[in-house]
C-alpha cells in the first residue's frame, strides 16, 4: 500500500501522521511552499527509515494536488491521509483484509472521527460520514472541477470498512474554526454559482437547522456533551454561509447586469 499527503505549514502535525503510516510500503507527500519545520520534518523520518518520498509543487488546488500524489503512487492500493490525521489501532489491524478485497472492489469508505475540545476523540459510534479514502491504483481520479471538498471518481465498487477509523487532530478555537469555514465555504459557493447550479433560496433557511440536526442526531454528537454540541452549531453555521454568499454572489451579478450603462450593453452584445 502507498499512502500520499499533501501538505503546507504542518509541523504540528506531520509526524504523528507519518509515524502512523509505518505499515506503507511508501508515503508521498507533496509540500506546496512550506516555510515552517515541515520539510525538514519530513526528511528527519525519511532518514529514521521511513519509506518517504518528498515532492515540492506548486499549488494546484486541492483537487490538482491530490490528483498529482496520486499519480506518482506506485502500489496497488493508496490511501490518502490529511496532515492531520492519523490511522487509529483499528483500522491498522484492519487494513490487511481490505486490501486482499476482490477485483471488483475498486475503493474503500473510511470513517474519521474528530478531536473536540473539552472532550478528546469522539468515540467509535460518533464519527462523520464514511470518506473515499482508499482506492486500487488507476480505479479512480480526482474531479478536478471541484476547487473545494475535493472527491474522487471510482471505476467499480465501493465498500464501507466497518472497523475502524482515521483520528481527525486539529483542535481550532471556534473563531479559528469560523475562519476556516469561511474560506471554504467561499470557495464552495463560488463552485456552485460557477457551475449555474440552482439553488432555491428556502435552502437559506433549511439547510442549516438540518445541518445542525444531522450532526446532532444522526451522527451523535449529542453523546459528545457541550462540545458535541458546538460542533454541530459550528456545522449549521458553515451551511448558513455557504448558502447567504450564494445568494449574495448571484444577487451581486445581477445588480451589476442592471447598473451597467445601455451602450455597454449594446456593446457587449
Amino acid at each position: 500500500m502507498s499512502a500520499f499527503i499533501i501538505c503546507q505549514d504542518e509541523e504540528a502535525y506531520i509526524e504523528d501522521c507519518l509515524r502512523s503510516l509505518d505499515l506503507c510500503s511508501e508515503i508521498v507527500v507533496v509540500d506546496s511552499g512550506s516555510r515552517d519545520a515541515t520539510i525538514r520534518i519530513v526528511r528527519r523520518l525519511t532518514e529514521e527509515g521511513f519509506p518517504i518520498r518528498l515532492y515540492q509543487e506548486i499549488w494546484r488546488g486541492y483537487a490538482g494536488q491530490k490528483q498529482f500524489a496520486l499519480e506518482q503512487c506506485a502500489e496497488e492500493w493508496c490511501l490518502n491521509l490529511d496532515a492531520d490525521e492519523r490511522l487509529d489501532d483499528e483500522l491498522r489491524q484492519a487494513l490487511p483484509g481490505m486490501l486482499a478485497a476482490p477485483q471488483e472492489i475498486s475503493a474503500w469508505r473510511i470513517r474519521r472521527r474528530p478531536y473536540l475540545i473539552g472532550y478528546g476523540y469522539t468515540p467509535p459510534y460518533v464519527y462523520e460520514r464514511p470518506h473515499l479514502r482508499l482506492v486500487r491504483r488507476g480505479k479512480g481520479a480526482y474531479d478536478l472541477r471541484k476547487p473545494v471538498h475535493e472527491s474522487l471518481r471510482i471505476e467499480g465498487r465501493v465498500r464501507i470498512a466497518r472497523k475502524g477509523s482515521l483520528l481527525h487532530f486539529r483542535p481550532l478555537p471556534i473563531d479559528e474554526q469560523i475562519l476556516k469555514d469561511r474560506r471554504y465555504s467561499s470557495l464552495k459557493a463560488a463552485q456552485i454559482v460557477a457551475e449555474r447550479i440552482p439553488r432555491p433560496r428556502f435552502k437559506m433557511v433549511l439547510t442549516p437547522p438540518y445541518y445542525f440536526l444531522r450532526l446532532y442526531f444522526a451522527r451523535r454528537l449529542f453523546l459528545c456533551g457541550w462540545p458535541g454540541f458546538i460542533q454541530a452549531m459550528t456545522g449549521a453555521i458553515y451551511s448558513f454561509m455557504t448558502e447567504a454568499k450564494i445568494y449574495q454572489q448571484k444577487a451581486l451579478d445581477a445588480d451589476s447586469a442592471k447598473a451597467r450603462p445601455r451602450s455597454w450593453k449594446k456593446a457587449a452584445e
